[in-house]
């Protein structure tokens, strides 16, 4: 009878060990002394203060937070807009192809992504003369495409499984379409809305494929950085990095946890508080 329990948690172990021991391994070697990182010299922060000194890291860091978050929040409006047009208008002209659109960098591999978006700035180059170089912008632009995919998905599939009596409720009190999108319908999928930019920040904040062939001279963001180092070794400033980027990202997620915790948690007092109003 105990058997199943135990067995489902001994999987439960070993998954956590596959995914999490080489994360831990690596914040503890990021505190080594030794410039050798996988040889324990004793403790030492040094390797963070040096970080700290590289410019070119520092650079890098802040080039790739620049473009992770202009691309996340416009990824996230054309996303959510995407994303209501396939949940709520279930019948217009071209809405196989348009949600064909939508997902196809979903299931593109990211080598075929990142050719057609060189392919494309070059040939606008030619024909327009915009972009006059890749850099910032391409990159941004790249990224925005595909991470816009994935907050569509998410919204749409909170519309999807939304009551939509609410909505048919504020329409029967007077309100207008767009009073009730703004006042009904966004409040209540805000979460989604939310975890669609989370993921698109961090998705745009950790690509190498795509930014490698859209990127130009002079525009080199954290992974390709990294990624450039890695291939020479890996060194405990690369640890010590990668920590840094785990603590941020941490944070970001346990903060965006707590303010969708109260979100849901006010939305269930308010809707308790509109049945009690009506008995």
């Amino acid at each position: 009878m105990n058997r199943r329990p135990i067995f489902l948690i001994t999987c439960l172990c070993f998954g956590f060990a596959f995914f999490y021991i080489p994360i831990l391994s690596m914040i503890v070697f990021s505190f080594n002394r030794s410039r050798l990182a996988t040889v324990w010299g004793g403790f030492s922060t040094q390797w963070y203060g040096k970080l700290f000194e590289n410019d070119q890291i520092i650079n890098a860091a802040l080039l790739s937070l620049k473009i992770a978050l202009i691309s996340a929040t416009f990824a996230t409006i054309l996303g959510t807009l995407a994303g209501l047009a396939l949940a709520r208008f279930k019948k217009f002209r071209g809405r196989t192809l348009f949600s064909g659109l939508v997902t196809a960098p979903l299931i593109m591999p990211e080598v075929i992504t990142g050719i057609s978006m060189l392919l494309l700035f070059i040939m606008m180059a030619e024909w327009i003369g915009w972009p006059g170089s890749r850099g910032f912008t391409t990159i941004t632009i790249a990224h925005i495409t595909f991470s816009m995919t994935y907050v569509a998905t998410i919204v749409q599939a909170r519309l999807s499984s939304m009551d939509t009596s609410v909505e048919e409720a504020a329409m029967d009190l007077g309100s207008r379409p767009w009073q009730v999108l703004i006042d009904v319908t966004l409040p209540i999928i805000s979460p989604a809305i939310l975890s669609g930019w989370l993921l698109a920040f961090t998705i745009s904040l950790d690509d190498v494929v795509i930014t490698n062939f859209v990127t130009g001279p002079g525009s080199t963001t954290l992974p390709i950085l990294i990624w450039s180092k890695v291939r020479l070794g890996v060194t405990p400033d690369i640890n010590a990095l990668a920590t840094l980027m785990i603590v941020v990202v941490g944070v970001g997620v346990a903060i965006a946890g707590v303010v969708m915790h109260r979100a849901d948690a006010r939305r269930e007092r308010d809707i308790q508080m509109a049945i009690a109003a009506n008995k």
